[in-house]
């Protein structure tokens, strides 16, 4: 995967020396592959997507909140270039390292201060966490709110909200580490494995064997958490993850971008793609690699000051 070319600058989000800034967007395909000056937290609201980190594709939906540190190359992208068919809806808080500083002296508990102090200092990696009880999604709302809606005491108001979905965010992770046992971590494996490896001939009999599960346990969990059988689960992995190739490789061969995501037979790469996508592969290359040449239009990007 391709490293971003383009840059988002706090400057352009941050006013009256918050540091701080949150709003609600609906993800399209403007929004080029890009790093950013400061620390992002998003959350998924609504519908279903993609996330492009690094060099991986992670499938995303609602309730899940993602860590993405300073100069990390990283987009969203929803499942369908149709934004009616099923918007991506996130939201997105903007901070600035520093904005730590001012909380360090009100955290007395030392887990919490020397979490804090990781973000402060960049040594905290990309991750992301699942909201389990709504808390997360209520913060952001709140944040939202006082942005947009500002009242008297706004400024100081907003810091409490960001320390508490700060705490919140540690909890959800601590647990997730702490008790890796439980059945939702392990199928949370399972699909990360799919995400990773999705060029590979994986089957549903290999991944039983793998993980210990019943092919028909595992069948139903796919369709129980993503809402897909697990043979529709890994076209869609595969079919985004050629999206993302055939704008990046403009020069490669459509046969070799399918090869690359797990097709060995183009026919079949070509008939899921216009099944999942609408459109062929040289069409999509074709309308969506002119706008990554581009660039955005002016005020085009995700991440703007307006709702």
């Amino acid at each position: 995967m391709h490293s971003a070319n383009h840059t988002l600058k706090g400057e352009y989000f941050f006013q009256n020396n918050l540091q701080l800034y949150v709003n609600r967007a609906t993800e399209n395909y403007d929004l080029p592959l890009h790093t950013h000056d400061f620390i992002e937290l998003t959350f998924v609201a609504e519908g279903k997507g993609f996330h492009y980190i690094g060099q991986q594709a992670q499938q995303t939906g609602k309730g899940r909140l993602y860590y993405i540190p300073v100069g990390v190359s990283h987009v969203f992208r929803p499942s369908s270039p149709s934004p009616l068919r099923e918007p991506l809806v996130v939201y997105n808080c903007l901070f600035k390292p520093e904005l730590l500083d001012s909380l360090a002296s009100i955290v007395p508990d030392p887990p919490i201060a020397s979490y804090l102090e990781q973000i402060r200092n960049h040594q905290l990696p990309a991750f992301s966490v699942t909201d389990q009880n709504g808390s997360i999604e209520s913060l952001f709302l709140a944040l939202h709110r006082e942005v947009h809606l500002p009242q008297t005491g706004a400024g100081s108001y907003l810091l409490t909200l960001f320390i508490q979905l700060l705490i919140s965010i540690y909890r959800l992770r601590h647990d997730e580490i702490q008790f890796p046992l439980n059945k939702q971590t392990q199928f949370l494996q399972i699909l990360n494995y799919v995400n990773q490896e999705y060029a590979q001939e994986i089957t549903l009999k290999r991944l039983s064997r793998s993980f210990d599960w019943s092919e028909r346990h595992l069948q139903r969990l796919f369709k129980a958490h993503t809402g897909q059988t697990f043979h529709h689960y890994l076209q869609n992995v595969r079919i985004q993850q050629s999206c993302l190739l055939l704008v990046q490789q403009l020069n490669a061969p459509v046969q070799l971008i399918a090869e690359q995501v797990g097709y060995h037979d183009p026919k079949t790469f070509n008939l899921v793609f216009k099944r999942i996508i609408g459109t062929t592969p040289g069409s999509y290359r074709q309308a969506s690699g002119k706008k990554h040449l581009e660039g955005p239009e002016p005020g085009g990007t995700t991440l703007t000051q307006n709702d």
